[in-house]
């Protein structure tokens, strides 16, 4: 079974905020054993003590939500460790390199933040995120997250379910889909700037309404019990744990609920590569690699981590009845 509910995760798994935490000591403690340390918990992999790689509190208003989020959903996988989820990342507006958001988000401006909510909806407005936050319950949530490259992590996210924000709305029955936009602001975003940036900004993505309602769809405002980083989305992003990882986007302006299929970028820019659906699919490859198997992050040549991609990122069980009758293939 992919996932545990919190009846099912025995108190001795939940990990005292005291152990959160000393990268150094953690890793002289497992010099030599592998990965042996990605099987630990989640709060266990991150560091705020001596480390040489940041931690991100986020705004005063979040701490406090995030540090009482409790564990609702665990992955079995082994959860990658810190360094690899902050350093590791595909955020085009900061770079195409996967070093690239690291490298150049760090003095990203993510407080204050606001979001507008438009189309068919009958509370449209322009709303701060902290007036968003504080009407949720935050949780923490440990999903898989594959990239259509064919690359996975298991992450510790925190957040809450999109439903419950979209019902704060009031959608009306004309709402079959929710359109997503990513902010542009070229001064912070190097990626954005010039004639020949990579792709037509602002990023858009798009779910059907009912993907949007359902319970494991994430809103994410946190990461390893600290706020998100820059690199990894911040202070807002989607996550979305059957469908690969570019659907999931980053640092969101923008939630219209719309009666029309809407347009997603990566979908625009190559319609024959990426699909609208995205859904993780072994049996549908890449015009240009197999999907039928994914490198678990983190990775050498020694030990390249070969597994075999399951159908919704494992997650079928949850999911697939949102398909049925569907043809995945011609439904990507």
């Amino acid at each position: 079974m992919l996932i545990q509910k919190p009846n099912k995760i025995p108190s001795s798994e939940i990990t005292p905020e005291s152990v959160y935490l000393n990268r150094r000591r953690f890793m002289q403690a497992f010099a030599g054993v592998g990965l042996a340390a990605a099987a630990l918990p989640a709060s266990a992999l991150l560091s705020s003590g001596d480390t040489e790689l940041p931690i991100y509190p986020g705004p005063n208003w979040l701490q406090p939500k995030l540090k009482a989020a409790p564990t609702t959903i665990v992955a079995e996988d082994d959860v990658a460790p810190y360094d690899a989820v902050i350093t590791h990342n595909n955020f085009y507006e900061f770079g195409t390199k996967k070093s690239d958001p690291f490298e150049k988000a760090q003095e990203f401006n993510t407080d204050p933040w606001k979001v507008e909510v438009s189309g068919e909806v009958e509370s449209p407005g322009v709303y701060n995120l902290e007036d968003l936050i504080a009407k949720v319950d935050l949780e923490e949530r440990v999903y898989r997250l594959r990239c259509v490259e064919a690359w996975s992590m298991v992450i510790p996210w925190i957040g809450f379910e999109l439903g419950s924000l979209l019902k704060q709305f009031n959608p009306t029955s004309k709402a079959k889909y929710v359109e997503f936009v990513t902010l542009v602001d070229k001064e912070q975003m190097p990626g954005q700037r010039g004639f020949f940036s990579s792709l037509d900004w602002p990023y858009t993505e798009g779910l059907r309404m009912d993907e949007a309602m359902h319970p494991l769809t994430l809103m994410a405002v946190g990461l390893y019990g600290n706020s998100l980083p820059p690199q990894n989305g911040a202070p807002f992003r989607l996550v979305v744990p059957w469908k690969y990882g570019f659907k999931s986007i980053k640092s969101i302006v923008a939630i219209r609920l719309t009666e029309t299929m809407p347009k997603a970028t990566w979908n625009q820019t190559a319609p024959g590569e990426y699909g609208f659906y995205a859904n993780v699919n072994p049996k549908v490859d890449h015009p240009r690699w197999s999907q039928a198997t994914e490198r678990r992050l983190p990775a050498s040549l020694l030990n390249p981590r070969i597994i075999d991609t399951q159908m919704f990122n494992g997650y079928a069980d949850e999911v697939a009845s949102l398909y049925s009758g569907m043809d995945l293939t011609k439904w990507y």
